[in-house]
């Protein structure tokens, strides 16, 4: 049983449902009005069918047939261009006038079967058989062209049981089911083929009061339908109704000759109705036999055969059924669908889980925590970077985040889509990083893989490499690295042939590379080189004010990863994490922070001081005491007071230590220059004699 789904439900959607919902093959899964009162939707509730305002979250795949009453183009448009391939959609112009016409001949045949009934003379005129029975299924009515049809005179069928005088009739189960059957060939005991009709005869209030069978000589149907059809008005219909289809659509006569086509059909192939119509079927043929010809041929239908079509050699699959009328062949008509596109998806959805499973690029962006000036400026330098291809230096202290830029710059450049490869430098030794990153031919060495083995920057082409402590790096492996900057190739261990590749190369280092020159352990040449873009990575300490949002950010992670739900941290805990130094930067405070979570109760919701363990700088001042005592926690004081004024506080003191020189007390405090004038204006601490 199909499932349809009816959108619009006015007057002309509330008669499709009706209709429908009488069908046995056809199921109303769904019936769609942005009009929540429509006399539609009010129906479909009482008959349990579900309904809404939007028909998206109805669009499945389960969905076989889209009936759009609504009359509004854009309505259609946008159905034809959410639905599947395999699901019809069927536009309001065809299902009003379906349901124009059902509708007409319901009412005409309900208004015949009244008049029958008190009006018996009248119905004898007719030119149909009509047998009528009660809501028993007893015979009440059997017109002359009944007698003349069946071969039983009137008087041996009235009052008796329907079965008893037509064994064949099936109008004990219409009393049964309720359910209409319209145009049914049967054959009588006499061996008369009719056509007939039976209806179910139901009151206003619903109560069943019999059934009834109208039924017509096959012959005199087939002779009726060719004197009053307008041929024209069925042609242009059924050329309305396939160029409406999103699948090509090609008819040929049993000649072999092209007689329409539709507009979906020139899309898939290329090929114009002049370049189809009136010429042979294997017009269209790139690749393969004609299955026009074969069907006219064998008379057989055929499906599911590959062809290509068109100049463009668009691949397809296509189905192809004879047109039989009377027993002669007529033509054939065929079904084209594209499978081109099809099969494209299907490798872009494969390359895509491909990377799902192979890119490591975590973080954006939207993950880095920055309010100071120099972080800001660090993250700035990096967004520039990521729009470039040039090599990327990040530089700074353990544990500040130089992988989380790393992720950062990779996914806000044009081969976010692409694989992001990550190598620590230090963790793998000499011996085996060079083959690590430049793989190596086979035989290089004793143990080599056979066909030998791609190296990291190979498995990276076209995406990123992150190069982690790369002030670790051998010699020999150094000259390779610098061949990647300044040819774009690389050679396997092993090997004598160059192999190009495409890899941004993004390195961290937190040492000194300059004292590595000095002393010989780095090459100047690959110095230059990598530090084409510095990015500088400001150590903790000297951005204190970012550890607030950093906590917040951090527990939710480790809420995360322990399964634990605690909401923040004390202000007085926040306060004993400020005064903190930090020489292990980020990745200490997320330790601290995960230490003092798993010690913590379930009950408990707030990391307080008790929860951290002793934090002691290098160098502890007694100075400024009563701030840092706990008495000093004002109520009603915010917190970014309390730490904008203890910032003040030790910035005061620094400069007064080293009697105003800034270059030292920007120096100590880990800040730069610029970032501490302007740290002195905003606390108005210039004019307190301090030069």
């Amino acid at each position: 049983m199909q499932n349809v789904m009816i959108v619009g439900a006015g007057k002309g959607g509330t008669a499709i449902l009706k209709i429908v919902k009488e069908s046995e093959v056809l199921h109303v899964a769904a019936v769609i009005d942005r009009n929540i009162d429509a006399p539609g939707v009010m129906l479909a509730r009482q008959e349990g069918i579900l309904t809404g305002t939007d028909w998206r979250p109805f669009l499945t795949d389960q969905i076989d047939i889209i009936i759009e009453v609504t009359g509004d183009e854009q309505v259609f448009q946008l159905l034809r261009n959410e639905k599947d391939k395999q699901t019809v959609l069927i536009p309001g112009s065809v299902a009003f006038l379906v349901a124009r016409l059902l509708e007409e001949k319901e009412e005409l045949i309900r208004k015949h079967q009244y008049e029958t009934y008190l009006h018996e003379l009248i119905l004898n005129a007719t030119n149909d058989g009509m047998v009528v029975i009660d809501h028993e299924g007893y015979v009440i009515l059997f017109n002359n062209r009944a007698e003349e049809m069946i071969g039983i005179k009137k008087g041996r069928v009235l009052g008796k049981y329907v079965t008893e005088v037509i064994p064949e009739t099936r109008l004990p189960l219409i009393l049964e089911t309720r359910r209409i059957e319209t145009n049914q060939e049967m054959v009588l005991a006499n061996g008369l083929k009719i056509i007939t009709t039976r209806i179910p005869i139901v009151e206003g209030n619903g109560k069943l009061i019999g059934a009834v069978a109208v039924f017509k000589d096959i012959t005199e149907v087939v002779n009726l339908a060719e004197e009053i059809t307008d041929l024209r008005e069925i042609q242009t219909m059924l050329q309305a109704i396939i160029h409406s289809s999103d699948d090509a659509i090609s008819v040929v006569d049993e000649k072999g000759k092209g007689i329409l086509i539709n507009p979906a059909y020139t899309r898939i192939t290329g090929l114009s109705e002049e370049q189809v119509i009136g010429k042979p079927a294997t017009a269209d043929i790139s690749e393969g036999e004609s299955m026009h010809m074969k069907v006219l041929q064998t008379r057989r239908a055929v499906r599911g055969v590959p062809l290509r079509l068109g100049p463009k050699k668009r691949e397809v699959i296509v189905n192809v059924a004879p047109i039989i009328v009377n027993g002669k062949l007529k033509g054939s008509v065929g079904v084209v669908h594209d499978v081109s596109e099809m099969k494209s998806l299907s490798k872009e959805l494969e390359s895509a889980r491909q990377l799902i499973r192979k890119l490591e690029a975590k973080y954006t962006f939207e993950d880095i925590i920055g309010k100071s000036e120099e972080m800001l400026l660090a993250i700035e330098q990096a967004k520039l970077g990521a729009k470039t291809p040039a090599t990327v230096l990040l530089r700074g202290e353990s544990g500040t985040g130089k992988e989380l830029f790393a992720h950062a710059i990779h996914n806000a450049s044009d081969r976010k889509y692409s694989k992001f490869i990550r190598v620590n430098c230090a963790a793998i030794s000499d011996s085996l990083l060079e083959s690590e990153l430049f793989g190596y031919e086979e035989g290089a060495f004793s143990g080599a893989l056979r066909g030998g083995k791609k190296g990291l920057f190979e498995e990276a082409n076209n995406g990123s490499i992150f190069l982690d402590e790369i002030g670790e790096l051998s010699a020999n492996t150094q000259a390779k690295l610098l061949r990647v900057l300044q040819e774009a190739e690389i050679i396997r261990v092993g090997g004598t042939k160059p192999i190009t590749i495409n890899v941004r190369i993004i390195a961290a280092t937190n040492v000194n590379l300059e004292k590595g020159i000095a002393k010989g352990t780095f090459r100047e040449d690959l110095y230059y080189r990598l530090n084409r873009m510095p990015i500088h990575i400001p150590p903790l300490r000297s951005r204190k004010e970012e550890i607030p949002a950093l906590c917040e950010r951090l527990i939710q992670k480790i809420n995360r990863d322990y399964g634990r739900n605690v909401e923040g941290i004390t202000e007085a805990a926040l306060l004993q994490l400020m005064r903190y130094d930090w020489p292990g930067n980020v990745r200490e405070l997320e330790n601290i922070l995960g230490r003092a979570m798993i010690f913590m109760n379930y009950y408990e919701t707030q990391i307080d001081i008790h929860h951290l363990p002793e934090l002691k700088n290098n160098k502890q001042s007694n100075e400024h005491s009563e701030t840092n005592s706990p008495e000093y926690i004002a109520v009603g004081r915010s917190l970014s007071e309390m730490i904008e004024e203890y910032e003040a506080g030790i910035i005061e003191q620094t400069l007064s230590r080293f009697n105003g020189n800034k270059t030292l007390t920007a120096k100590t405090l880990g800040l730069s220059v610029r970032n501490l004038y302007y740290k002195l204006e905003k606390y108005k601490l210039e004019n307190n004699g301090m030069q």
